[in-house]
């Protein structure tokens, strides 16, 4: 008596290449909707353009001798800002930072930092997602850029200092 195709242990083999590239299809289609990977920028030309102005913006930083400290203060979530110039440059009353993730635009974060003294400057810290963070604080004509890896440390130096962190 023949068995029913059901109870071949070949048939089953053969179905089970085929399923299982539609369960892996589903469970990429998934991970593709549910995570913000960003968009890859498709103006490249303008991109190199604006790289001079950015070198400048360097350059200006240079000039005013610009030295910044940023201390995070992630149980009370606020960061704190000590800005220190040369005596001839007014500190601007904001800074603007932007905390570029290196691989996932999706979790990049722009934060405002409002001068409270006569060098220091105080914003809320967002919550960030674990990996390593391109640090730019940038007001008037100069920015300062500095790189930064989450879970946070309790300082970050840019400028004249180097790239120390503690």
């Amino acid at each position: 008596m023949k068995r029913p195709w059901y109870r071949e242990p070949f048939v089953w083999l053969l179905i089970l290449f085929p399923a299982s590239a539609v369960i892996g299809g589903i469970i990429t289609i998934a991970l593709a909707i549910h995570s913000n990977d960003g968009l890859v920028v498709d103006d490249y030309y303008k991109q190199g353009l604006e790289i001079n102005r950015i070198l400048e913006r360097d350059k200006a930083a240079a000039r005013h001798g610009l030295q910044a400290t940023l201390r995070f203060n992630v149980e009370h979530q606020f960061i704190h800002l000590n800005l220190n110039a040369h005596p001839s440059y007014k500190l601007p009353h904001q800074i603007r930072l932007q905390l570029n993730h290196h691989t996932r635009s999706g979790f990049d974060k722009k934060i405002r930092l409002e001068r409270i003294g006569d060098n220091t400057y105080q914003g809320i810290l967002p919550a960030l997602e674990i990996g390593v963070f391109s640090v730019q604080l940038t007001a008037d004509d100069w920015r300062l850029l500095e790189s930064l890896r989450v879970p946070i440390t309790q300082e970050l130096f840019l400028g004249g200092h180097g790239s120390n962190k503690h």
